[in-house]
């Protein structure tokens, strides 16, 4: 009898399996609607809800720097049907940002698949008189310099902290309540920096009313070829991309798992996919489950010292 038990008990996950899904699959997204997280989200979500014969219901829960959302997963059952779109904000710089998080970033989660990486652009006002990125670093040591973020903690405010450790430019934080009104000030004239992803920017820059100065990517940004890369500046150390992936709970059966990998996989490969985010500025990020696992492990570790060094707090 209880090998029986234990037999049932072994074979329950791949009963649960084969049977997925049978009921709509839910997406939670870690900002409200709107911006780039969502749009992937939703353009993943769609395509993947066809896959699989079942709806993908993309649920938005903004707000403390994407722990409610990750929360709400973590504790979710592991059967496939809750999942999270995480960020750079969640599995990268937030476990830092926050002295106790209601959840293990790493063991709370099972990694499923990148969906998309969205580099970042440094940009200045094109009143500024700094042309390159040398002249901005030496102009900050002799006068004060601004940048303007998106919001403390979040990667536009964490790539600065990067490139004033790399370079030591003494640029003072401004933090705003989102990326508009922090382009607008920066357009104006109010704050003289900015890191963001390029389509925040760019119709500004083909304006001319700021300069785009430097791509932190390892090659150049595909909407603004023009402009070099930190690496080709000297800089190797300052690349930064805002990266969305799809987790699910601990626990979730390794065919549940394989089977939503092998469907993304197919989505991010897909032509009219492909098209989509490169008109976003964002390019596919497709891989193992233990890609992205080890990927996360490598940006958690990656940001530690920076946003040690920054002094960067949320609680």
């Amino acid at each position: 009898m209880r090998l029986f038990a234990f037999l049932l008990i072994l074979l329950a996950p791949c009963a649960l399996a084969q049977d997925y899904p049978n009921r709509p699959v839910r997406l939670i997204v870690t900002v409200p609607p709107g911006g780039a997280a969502d749009f992937i989200a939703r353009l993943v979500g769609g395509k993947l809800g066809d896959a699989l014969g079942q709806p993908v219901l993309v649920e938005n829960r903004g707000g403390a720097g994407g722990t409610i959302a990750a929360d709400a997963v973590a504790k979710a059952a592991p059967d496939g049907y809750t999942l999270l779109q995480n960020s750079i904000t969640t599995h990268g710089v937030g476990p830092h940002l926050y002295s106790k998080l209601p959840y293990d970033p790493v063991k709370d989660f099972s990694a499923v698949s990148g969906l998309a990486l969205l580099p970042l652009i440094m940009a200045v006002n094109a009143e500024l008189p700094a042309k390159t990125v040398n002249d901005v670093v030496a102009l900050a040591k002799k006068e004060n310099l601004n940048f303007a973020s998106s919001g403390n903690g979040g990667a536009p405010h964490m790539a600065a902290e990067l490139f004033k450790s790399v370079t030591g430019a003494p640029i003072t934080h401004v933090p705003y309540k989102g990326s508009g009104p922090a382009v607008a000030d920066l357009v104006g004239g109010r704050v003289q920096i900015m890191f963001d992803a390029a389509p925040s920017l760019i119709a500004h820059i083909r304006a001319g009313r700021l300069r785009v100065l430097a791509a932190a990517s390892a090659e150049r940004n595909r909407l603004l070829p023009e402009a070099p890369t930190f690496a080709e500046l000297g800089h190797p150390r300052v690349a930064v991309s805002l990266w969305y992936g799809l987790l699910a709970p601990a626990a979730t059966p390794a065919a549940i798992v394989m089977r939503l990998n092998a469907e993304v996989a197919k989505i991010l490969q897909s032509a009219d996919v492909r098209e989509k985010l490169a008109a976003q500025g964002a390019e596919p990020m497709p891989g193992t489950p233990q890609a992205f696992a080890s990927f996360m492990r490598e940006e958690m570790a990656k940001w530690a010292p920076v946003v040690k060094q920054a002094g960067v707090k949320l609680d």
